[in-house]
């Protein structure tokens, strides 16, 4: 929610977000409308997995690994570049099971 509010606060003017209200109202609005979208969709929870299952898989397994391979290049030993692809394997893999029971539970809970 921060990384939000503060795009937002940096929309207002200085002499608005400066405040202390300012900071309390945004905010509350903010999580205010997410509980409104978590009541007012049947699946929320089915659609949050559907999201982390792809990309929380990407960003904490697969692009580490492959951002290694990329920065160290050519001084990587095969251990590490066998490490690293077979992490970002298991990881895609772990992201694809992942993505098929979240689609596989939204396809039930119709």
């Amino acid at each position: 929610m921060n990384p939000l509010a503060r795009s937002l606060e940096e929309l207002l003017p200085d002499r608005v977000s400066a405040t202390y209200w300012c900071f309390i109202l945004l905010r509350t609005a903010l999580v205010a409308s997410t509980v409104c979208v978590a009541f007012l969709v049947p699946f929320f929870g089915l659609l949050m997995a559907l999201i982390g299952s792809l990309f929380s898989i990407l960003v904490a397994v697969i692009m580490p690994s492959l951002c290694f391979l990329k920065i160290i290049g050519k001084k990587a030993t095969k251990t590490q570049v066998a490490l690293s692809v077979t992490i970002a394997a298991l990881g895609i893999i772990c992201g694809l099971l992942g993505t098929y029971s979240s689609l596989l539970s939204i396809a039930d809970s119709y």
